[in-house]
């Protein structure tokens, strides 16, 4: 009887181990996530893997998004460090004066303690509203810098001086610059578009869902760190 048990035991642990497991994720290369073709050397220490959003604040999706990103940036592995770029896709959506602005806001270190107040801006409050809400058309008067400026200053303390003379600095000038290299070195033809390590490019369309990217933005952590 022992010996029965003994069998039954093993084979039923055979079967186990072979089994596939069920709902596990199989994630393809070229239908969930795309090879960035040369890959781009991130500037992080080694051991570290960079994830990167390429978003607008008038980006509709964008906002839409921003749950995810909060999502996303609790389930990441401690050595994941999380950053943005801001795209300019869309000029007559006002998206070059949004990312004149957060690139102007993280060189005076501010952009991430206001990310999600600007999203705010943008399509609650209306502040900073691209879209006019009575006929869902784009305004014929967009936000200007020196719109986002004054609000900085409400939302950051930075004087509107000192944030305009920033935004028209040799030093944002240049991260403007590098920001649409990488932006089209990436490939990145929407928004939001996650980039994992300057090697892999998805984004919710890709994965099949915002909770699959989720899921995906990891894996990928875990396979550069290996």
């Amino acid at each position: 009887m022992k010996l029965l048990n003994y069998t039954a035991l093993a084979a039923v642990l055979v079967l186990s181990i072979c089994a596939p497991v069920r709902g596990a994720p199989v994630w393809t290369e070229g239908v969930n996530y795309f090879l960035i073709v040369p890959p781009h050397p991130t500037a992080l220490p080694a051991g570290k893997v960079e994830v990167t959003e390429v978003f607008s604040y008038a980006c509709p999706a964008c906002n839409l998004f921003v749950p995810t990103m909060h999502k996303l940036k609790a389930g990441l592995p401690p050595n994941a460090v999380l950053d943005f770029l801001p795209a300019s896709f869309n000029p007559s959506e006002d998206w070059p004066m949004f990312q004149l602005a957060y690139l102007t806001a993280q060189t005076l270190g501010v952009a991430d303690q206001t990310h999600d107040a600007m999203f705010n801006a943008v399509w609650q409050s209306g502040e900073l509203a691209v879209i006019d809400p009575a006929s869902r058309a784009i305004k014929s008067r967009l936000p200007t810098i020196e719109d986002a400026a004054k609000f900085y200053k409400t939302q950051a303390g930075v004087p509107t001086d000192k944030f305009l003379a920033a935004a028209k600095s040799f030093a944002v000038d240049v991260k403007v610059r590098t920001t649409e290299g990488l932006i089209q070195a990436y490939k990145v033809d929407r928004t939001p578009t996650i980039i994992v390590n300057g090697k892999y490019r998805l984004n919710v369309e890709s994965a099949g869902s915002s909770e699959a990217l989720v899921e995906l933005v990891k894996y990928l952590v875990i396979k550069e760190t290996q």
